[in-house]
């Protein structure tokens, strides 16, 4: 009939515009950015899929670099595909040739060796030896790849940087560690002039003890210089059931507290030193810390942010995250594998950064946030990140943790300041018990804050997600994130850490 035909013509027509519609949208040029975003991604994705799926990596290296190369220079929106297989394809290879190295490891299995390494980390002290992190191995005077974790007897004494020989069995690894080993040190050798960035953090420690006592100091210099092997075992607990452990660590919340405050302080003389000290921070922050998953991502992500705002750039939160994962993968494959430190700290760094913002203009449109709001929103976010693998991992999570940061976090500040003030007048004739005594009084509130919260006892959770369960969950929120920005109209571009 006519108006069959009419009907059909009108369906017609309209498919064929949306299709040219769509065509037209994807042949658009975009900004070349979005491909190296979408090639990092890639990357990490590809060095992950490497653990199960391994290629030649010269050809993954050649075959991944033509894609890339070609998205970049043709940077329409249809080459975004293309980018992000180009990125697998050298991830893919990377992880290949990781996994192969790491290979050499499995003759070592359940033999009684003598390995030789270096301490990358604070050793922790346990009942059945001491804990410690080892890179730079050899065995028989051969070289390993990868980092071996070790529980060691007689190893009192032994601090990062040293190099120690244990004579022990190999078994397999876990999470970024290509094996484990337990057994006895028979060498610790410290090196000259040794690690002189922890012997001032140690020096300083010291120096704050002896104006705080314990545990208010071994708490306010885990806030300071994110040291956490004095911290008691109580305490340690407590910091785990409100979910405040990220803030005796070496993380990002640190490291952004001490940028910040000197990029404001120095900014009012010029731009120049703001960035200089700003930088100079960093390098000493991490250096005093040690290089972990968590300080990688922090020390690269505060140094590209403090270098966007000198030069009056911005970087998008999602490019900024991709630049962090893929040099930090590129260096250690291994910590897409099962790092959890790596892992925690990329995920909540995702939601301060993506979900925070997105969620506050949602929420408070182009209002003023309160102060404590903003804060809430801003745990509440990190949360919600990082909830997937805490249960997956841990097969916990704490619901009293967004209480618990909004208020303890407002307190860090100004307790960072006294602390940090206590230590350096305690080198003085007078001044360092007063105001040492301030810094403790500070410290316990939080004590008591901390111990309050953690006495609540409904605080901690521990239900079991399957991996389906928390793919869904990420899809959801992934949802939930567009929808809020599609309705605020907020461009994440404005996100900024050091401001």
């Amino acid at each position: 009939s006519l108006v069959t035909e009419r009907l059909y013509y009108k369906i017609t027509d309209t498919v064929k515009m949306c299709y040219y519609h769509f065509m037209y949208w994807l042949r658009e040029r975009i900004h070349p950015t979005w491909h190296f975003t979408a090639a990092l991604l890639g990357f990490v994705g590809g060095v992950a899929l490497a653990l199960v799926w391994q290629i030649e990596p010269w050809l993954g290296y050649i075959a991944g670099s033509c894609l890339v190369l070609l998205a970049l220079w043709r940077a329409r929106r249809m080459l975004l595909l293309a980018a992000i297989v180009g990125g697998l394809l050298i991830g893919i290879a990377r992880g290949s040739a990781s996994v192969n190295s790491l290979a050499e490891y499995a003759s070592l299995y359940g033999q009684q060796v003598t390995l030789t390494g270096t301490i990358t980390d604070d050793t922790d002290a346990a009942t059945q030896g001491t804990r410690i992190r080892l890179g730079a191995i050899y065995v028989q005077g051969a070289a390993l790849p990868g980092q071996v974790f070790a529980t060691v007897e007689d190893a009192q004494g032994a601090r990062r940087s040293d190099r120690i020989t244990v004579k022990g069995t190999v078994n397999t690894g876990f999470g970024s560690f290509a094996a484990t080993i337990t057994g006895a040190a028979t060498r610790i050798e410290r090196p000259v002039p040794g690690d002189v960035a922890l012997e001032i953090r140690d020096t300083f420690a010291r120096q704050v003890r002896s104006v705080i006592d314990e545990p208010q100091a071994s708490l306010g210099i885990g806030y300071l210089l994110g040291q956490k092997s004095a911290l008691p075992a109580e305490l340690v607990d407590a910091l785990l059931i409100t979910g405040l452990t990220h803030i005796v660590v070496a993380s990002g919340y640190n490291l952004t507290i001490l940028v910040r405050a000197s990029r404001r302080l120095f900014a009012r003389v010029s731009k120049y030193l703001a960035m200089l000290s700003s930088v100079s921070l960093i390098v000493g922050f991490v250096a005093i810390t040690g290089l972990s998953p968590s300080m990688s991502r922090a020390g690269l992500v505060a140094g590209l942010g403090i270098w966007a705002w000198y030069y009056g750039r911005k970087f998008h939160p999602l490019t900024l995250l991709s630049v962090a994962a893929a040099v930090t993968v590129a260096i250690n494959p291994s910590y897409v594998w099962g790092d959890l430190g790596w892992l925690l700290s990329f995920a909540a760094f995702a939601g301060v950064m993506i979900v925070a913002p997105v969620a506050t203009a949602y929420f408070y449109g182009k209002e003023k946030v309160p102060f404590i709001a903003q804060l809430l929103v801003e745990t509440v976010s990190a949360q919600i990140t990082t909830l997937p693998i805490m249960i997956i991992a841990f097969e916990q999570f704490s619901i009293i943790a967004p209480l618990a940061n909004v208020l303890i976090l407002p307190l860090i500040p100004p307790t960072m300041l006294l602390v940090a003030l206590a230590g350096i007048a305690a080198w003085l004739p007078i001044g360092g018990e007063a105001v040492g005594w301030l810094a403790e009084r500070l410290l316990n509130v939080q004590l008591a804050v901390i111990n309050w919260c953690a006495d609540i006892p409904w605080a901690l959770q521990e239900p079991k997600w399957s991996w389906w369960m928390a793919l869904g969950y990420c899809l959801a929120i992934t949802l939930a994130v567009l929808y809020m920005k599609f309705r605020s109209g907020y461009k994440l571009y404005n996100a900024s850490l050091v401001e």
